[in-house]
């Protein structure tokens, strides 16, 4: 069977608080192979992890966290929203996966800097659209990249020549078998996210993906022991 990776979605939010240490730290003992962190920066220029633009889904303050300084964001959440460096230290040697929602050419340049800064450049991969990516290749030749796509048609080649990724990471309803023939044809690797349902897991597996995020870690990790044993 191909060896399928197990990405956890923001770290185990169906059991801890998604995009923390405790969840990155949850995802981690449940088997995952790759922890995947949502990255945004504050007011002050501080990466921090947080999916949404605003604290009001998780942290109940609807405030922009474009609007807010670190020193701000630690008041009002706890010291619960913990910065890139904290999320670096907490994995050690565990790789980690940056998605970066508000990408843009400022904001990925510092986050980057940061993974290198720390040394972690060799245990940190990143996944976004094209514009987010090619952003991330311009900071570093050498980056890891899984080129989130959302349609059926290929991406066009001169986008693949300048992006350079690894994997084409699509959501998991578009995923079939003539896909992934299609992208390892191409020479790249297939993920696809987030999925949850152990149906949907088995199809994945079935249609020969290389890589699945899900936010349920334990349940994929425990599928593909199975088909092992």
């Amino acid at each position: 069977m191909r060896n399928v990776r197990v990405v956890a979605h923001r770290g185990d939010p169906y059991r801890v608080r998604e995009n923390t240490l405790p969840s990155i730290a949850s995802a981690v003992e449940r088997g995952a192979d790759v922890v995947e962190i949502d990255v945004r920066l504050t007011r002050d220029g501080v990466p921090v992890l947080l999916h949404d633009d605003t604290l009001k889904r998780l942290w109940g303050h609807d405030r922009p966290l474009s609007g807010l300084a670190y020193d701000e964001l630690r008041g009002l959440t706890g010291e619960g929203v913990p910065t890139l460096d904290e999320a670096l230290e907490a994995a050690g040697t565990h790789p980690l996966m940056i998605d970066l929602p508000g990408g843009d050419e400022a904001s990925v340049r510092e986050i980057v800097g940061t993974v290198h800064e720390f040394g972690a450049g060799d245990r940190v991969s990143y996944c976004a659209g094209g514009v987010a990516m090619l952003q991330v290749r311009a900071a570093d030749p050498a980056a890891e990249i899984a080129l989130t796509w959302t349609s059926l048609a290929p991406p066009r080649p001169v986008l693949l020549d300048a992006v350079k990724p690894r994997f084409l990471n699509y959501r998991f309803g578009l995923a079939s078998r003539a896909l992934a023939e299609r992208v390892h044809r191409d020479g790249l690797l297939l993920s696809a996210w987030t999925a949850d349902t152990r149906r949907t897991m088995r199809k994945l597996i079935d249609h020969g993906v290389d890589s699945i995020t899900t936010n349920r870690v334990d349940v994929l990790a425990a599928e593909l022991r199975r088909r092992e044993a």
